[in-house]
């Protein structure tokens, strides 16, 4: 059921992106917003689609886990940084909202595939804040694109 809704919130994303284009392409760093958003959404989308794999070792996981996390954090990471450095006058907080968001999204990641390196196989149940707080930071990104672009 994640893997559907981030499947549809992605498309989501698509269509935001679509109906301001051409404001969001002449705002500086609104790009780096709608990759943030697919990377938000797709993050889930893989995640679970990993974990429904039948018979793979917990080992093989972790792994895959641990790809799909760092690339995710670090995409988003380089697109703060560049925000960031930008400086365009938005409040403090702002950055400080979506960096946060980008660390609860991904931490848990990272929990669950250091867990089951280690053997601790109940550490799957980290994964679901992970899945909330990708939700909630690729919603709110796409609110910024559908609903604040247009304002």
């Amino acid at each position: 059921m994640q893997a559907g809704a981030a499947a549809t919130l992605t498309g989501l994303v698509f269509v935001a992106a679509s109906i301001n284009l051409s404001k969001i392409v002449a705002t500086p760093l609104l790009t780096v917003r709608v990759v943030e958003s697919l990377v938000q959404f797709l993050q889930v989308f893989f995640m679970c689609s990993m974990m429904i794999v039948p018979h793979q070792s917990p080992f093989a996981l972790a792994v895959e886990i641990l790809v799909v996390s760092f690339l995710s954090w670090a995409m988003q990471i380089l697109g703060l940084i560049r925000y960031h450095r930008a400086r365009l006058g938005n409040p403090h907080w702002w950055l400080g909202l979506r960096v946060g968001l980008t660390h609860f999204s991904t931490i848990p990641f990272f929990v669950v595939a250091i867990g089951l390196l280690v053997g601790f196989h109940n550490v799957l149940y980290w994964a679901v804040p992970g899945f909330c707080f990708s939700f909630v930071a690729g919603l709110f990104n796409s609110w910024v694109l559908l609903i604040e672009v247009a304002r």
